[in-house]
């Protein structure tokens, strides 16, 4: 039963994401921001709201920091498979595709965030925020997603030129947006306690129980926006998407680690450092993919990697 009701969790949440990302493309449509910035931050943000507040949820309710860890960087590495999976079948379309200049920017940062995580768990080093201790990599990992924004705002190497009219009005798209936003908000709470049943169920370590069921399930709309996305040849978006929800993930331990007052929310285990070095190898195989995109046989190689990377870390990890 309770398999069930995570596969029904799972299902609404990638219907509750379409959704929401339909009404950002149609606020996308009707503003004069970059693509890049609609892509790889309203969208990011959008899709990745099941991470933040599954997350958020795994802190202030179930007392299960692991769990944080888990579900980021499992989510990001399964994110990164996305795009390997896709170029799989899709290479050939994908080399005389348009990208914008700041998906490389992008994914250079999350590299640091990687790095800036290492540092948090290795050398932690606390800051007092009033009543609050807050490790040095959060304020850090938050520097450097404000500066990746601010990039992304200004690069229209990748303008889109879609003229599609939108009938909605502004204020009728906000509307739908919040009321599916909340709705969403629900449902990720729910899955998260879901998922928590189930880590114990099986004896699973937190962070694996994060990793798997919670990194899988709040990446399912990454997957359909980017498959989707493929589909009608937006591969520029699709990008986006991914690379702008993993650096929008790495805030989600900053926010976990402000609002956990039992402790810190860093922690130093086996499982958590396998997915430190396989993610951070994922980020260079999809640099490769980008600098090596007029190149199928390398574009090949390097989701291959990819994908090998992420099943190598999940058994690791157990």
């Amino acid at each position: 039963m309770i398999y069930a009701l995570y596969l029904v969790l799972a299902v609404l949440v990638v219907f509750l994401s379409v959704r929401l990302s339909y009404y950002v493309d149609c606020l996308d449509k009707k503003t004069n921001l970059s693509g890049a910035f609609i892509g790889g931050v309203m969208l990011a943000a959008v899709t990745s709201l099941p991470e933040l507040f599954t997350s958020l949820t795994a802190v202030l309710a179930l007392d299960q920091p692991n769990l944080v860890q888990g579900n980021v960087l499992g989510s990001n590495i399964f994110n990164l498979c996305v795009i390997a999976g896709i170029l799989l079948f899709a290479s050939k379309k994908y080399q005389n595709a348009v990208l914008a200049k700041s998906h490389r920017t992008t994914l250079i940062y999350g590299i640091l965030m990687y790095v800036i995580i290492f540092l948090g768990i290795f050398i932690p080093k606390e800051i007092g925020l009033g009543i609050i201790n807050v490790n040095f990599a959060s304020i850090l990992i938050l520097a450097v997603y404000l500066l990746n924004v601010k990039f992304m705002k200004h690069d229209e190497s990748a303008q889109s030129e879609d003229d599609e009219d939108i009938r909605l009005t502004t204020g009728q798209i906000m509307v739908r947006f919040v009321l599916f936003a909340i709705a969403l908000v629900a449902v990720s709470i729910l899955l998260t306690q879901v998922t928590d049943r189930i880590a114990e169920e099986l004896q699973l370590g937190a962070t694996v129980a994060g990793a798997i069921f919670l990194g899988v399930a709040t990446s399912l709309p990454e997957l359909s926006a980017s498959i989707n996305l493929v589909r009608i040849g937006n591969f520029n978006a699709s990008f986006g998407n991914i690379v702008g929800s993993n650096l929008f993930n790495f805030i989600i331990l900053s926010f976990a680690d402000i609002l956990y007052v039992k402790g810190g929310i860093y922690v130093k285990e086996g499982s958590v450092l396998n997915l430190l070095l396989f993610g951070v190898f994922s980020m260079f195989m999809t640099l490769g993919i980008i600098r090596f995109k007029k190149n199928r046989a390398a574009v090949l190689l390097c989701s291959i990697l990819v994908l090998a990377s992420y099943v190598t870390s999940i058994v690791l990890s157990m």
